[in-house]
């Protein structure tokens, strides 16, 4: 992985700081629409690179300028270019090349993802912050499930992604109105786990993300993919699928260094 930016003209900016991965959003002349092959592909790319690299332990998403994502590229359904063109066939086709390439790419990645919400996070930007495992926000963000102010439906995933963070009455009110909520609202209905302000966002992040960094690196993975697992398990298989890895686990040298450092009461060193 390379630690300065990929340039200018790629639509995410990736950049390592230590054991972490910052993403940026790169489109803001489009407040960081969600549109194109390049973009798509950028996603599926990056996080390709952020599982390969097993020195990265997590990673952080923002948007470039003073947007987060505005979702959907509205001026792209109105000429209905892109994927929003053709009949209805092409279009679910569109959708099924295009956009929905994101949340497939989300569900690949192995390392944990904070959100750092730094703008408006509107419609598929709202969703994309939910693809992450972790959200904070600038107090100057704003979230909206606004499809249906469209005439669409959440096409990415939303009515999947949204009821797992803030429940099935909240979702269903976010998506039904479309209305837009502030980052106090998001915190308190449980969409974003902490609000601070825009000069302390990044900073924050990047000690949230340092304290994750702290621990093992394949036992982040792990503790990620039995997150992420358990949302269709039963607690029978959860718990056989973390019987499973925890025998792993235990075999590791992270853990036998772990163990140690504990009893000696200083600061465990790990493999990678």
């Amino acid at each position: 992985m390379k630690n300065e930016s990929m340039g200018d003209e790629r639509p995410i900016l990736l950049s390592r700081q230590g054991h972490v991965a910052v993403l940026t959003l790169n489109r803001p002349q489009t407040r960081n629409a969600l549109s194109g092959e390049a973009m798509f592909a950028a996603f599926e790319t990056c996080f390709a690179e952020l599982n390969a690299d097993k020195n990265i332990r997590v990673a952080i998403l923002t948007g470039g300028g003073t947007a987060f994502c505005s979702g959907g590229n509205v001026a792209e359904m109105r000429d209905r270019t892109g994927m929003f063109g053709g009949t209805a066939e092409e279009v679910t086709e569109g959708y099924r090349l295009g956009i929905q390439r994101i949340p497939r790419a989300f569900a690949l990645l192995e390392v944990p993802i904070i959100a750092a919400v730094n703008g408006p996070a509107m419609g598929a930007g709202c969703d994309l912050a939910s693809m992450c495992d972790i959200r904070i926000a600038s107090n100057t963000a704003r979230f909206a499930e606004s499809f249906v102010k469209l005439g669409i439906i959440p096409g990415d995933g939303g009515c999947w992604l949204l009821p797992r963070l803030v429940g099935a009455s909240r979702a269903a009110e976010m998506a039904l109105t479309g209305d837009t909520i502030d980052a106090a609202q998001a915190l308190r209905i449980g969409l974003v786990s902490r609000v601070v302000v825009p000069e302390e966002l990044m900073t924050c992040a990047l000690e949230l993300a340092g304290r994750i960094a702290a621990n093992p690196p394949q036992v982040l993975r792990w503790t990620k993919q039995l997150l992420r697992q358990a949302q269709a398990q039963t607690l029978d298989q959860a718990l056989n699928e973390a019987g499973r890895v925890q025998g792993l686990a235990h075999q590791t040298p992270d853990h036998h260094e772990a163990v140690a450092a504990f009893f000696e009461k200083r600061a465990a060193v790990f493999s990678s």
